[in-house]
């Protein structure tokens, strides 16, 4: 073991309880001293992950996001605060990192993934931490994970349900073993468009933390190879065992996938042809009294946290069973959607298209937008 991974007395006594159990020790605790994880995403499932892992005296942690703390985050990112509202996550994560342990090392990497700076990024650690919440980034992770070697800690959440799993351990099965390719953009709603219980991220991410001093002690049965899906509303835990795919774009005998790919573009987010307008050219029409329809197609909760005013709710859900309700007799009128951000208002605009709707626009960036026009807004 590195000198410098040698413990101190101050670090005797912090990790004490750690010492006292015989999987860990002294030559365990200085194991998890000299780890290295990546926690990919500040949000729900890398707070609980960063602050355990912190707790138990892993030497370095890695952070990577590139967003600001938003008053709606604190309800299940605990790692953030108050004071940290419209602050750096990764600046506000490591202030409560280093509040919790001075001994940690904290890299912070202010960039989003692609597949330039992912693998110059992971190389430099022993294990990554999935808190990731989208499609493109969790096959970016995965795929990168596999190209180095890496073991990939897997961790989602959704309403009251979430899954953990470890990937690429050992030449286990990786996440495309389990879901080879995406779902089509829009069929599968985020958190933002369904909401999520807030302690729940909070159990998943300490199961990912818990997997990941396993692995860095090498002690215990790893979750590779099984799926744990629990759900909060029962109280319940149940495992899927999974196998390795022998024909996996990335990790079979003869993979397909030998370098990161467009992850955008292959999961079906891309720019699209529709017009747009901005919140500001919006708020233009609305005071010249334009003649068009301003229409809502969130989800009736949230249009009745927040709407423009004079806007009618008809939510995506409803127009993809071809109800368009009051739309029906506007379909010679301009029509104008919005969203929360721009997602759900192209999957409208596309549906409509193809069902006799022809002036159609959707407002960039939706209600976040909005907020700069109207500042008391909740969007929830």
């Amino acid at each position: 073991m590195e000198e410098n991974n040698r413990l101190t007395k101050q670090e005797m006594d912090r990790y004490s309880r750690h010492l006292l159990l015989p999987e860990v020790g002294i030559e365990g605790q200085e194991k998890i001293k000299k780890a290295k994880a990546l926690i990919i995403g500040a949000g729900g499932l890398g707070s609980s992950a960063a602050l355990y892992l912190a707790a138990a005296g892993v030497g370095t942690i890695g952070l990577v996001d590139f967003d600001k703390v938003e008053e709606n985050n604190l309800q299940r990112q605990i790692i953030h605060s108050t004071r940290g509202i419209g602050k750096s996550k990764l600046e506000s994560a490591k202030k409560s990192i280093i509040g919790l342990n001075p001994n940690i090392n904290v890299n912070l990497h202010n960039v989003k993934l692609d597949s330039k700076n992912t693998l110059e990024i992971i190389k430099n650690y022993d294990i990554v931490i999935d808190g990731t919440d989208n499609f493109p980034a969790r096959y970016l992770v995965n795929d990168a994970c596999i190209l180095l070697n890496k073991p990939n800690v897997y961790g989602s959440i959704f309403r009251f349900d979430g899954q953990s799993s470890v990937f690429n351990y050992k030449n286990g099965p990786c996440y495309r073993c389990l879901f080879p390719n995406p779902p089509p953009q829009g069929l599968v709603p985020s958190c933002v468009e369904a909401g999520v219980l807030g302690v729940l991220p909070g159990v998943i991410g300490t199961i990912q933390a818990t997997e990941a001093l396993k692995i860095i002690l090498g002690k215990g049965d790893i979750l590779s190879g099984r799926l744990l899906v629990y759900n909060a509303l029962s109280m319940s835990f149940k495992e899927l065992k999974l196998g390795k795919n022998k024909n996996c774009l990335i990790c079979s005998d003869e993979p397909k996938i030998k370098e990161l790919v467009d992850y955008e573009q292959f999961c079906g987010v891309k720019e699209n042809d529709n017009k747009k307008i901005t919140v500001d050219e919006l708020k233009e029409m609305i005071d010249n009294k334009d003649d068009f329809v301003l229409v809502d197609v969130r989800e009736k909760i949230e249009h009745g946290i927040s709407n423009i005013n004079d806007s009618i709710l008809v939510p995506l859900s409803q127009i993809k069973n071809k109800d368009f309700g009051e739309l029906e007799k506007f379909k010679d009128k301009k029509i104008v959607i919005y969203c929360r951000t721009d997602l759900r208002s192209n999957i409208a605009i596309d549906i409509l298209k193809n069902n006799g709707f022809k002036d159609l626009v959707y407002v960039v960036g939706g209600m976040e937008a909005w907020k700069d026009i109207d500042s008391g807004i909740l969007v929830g």
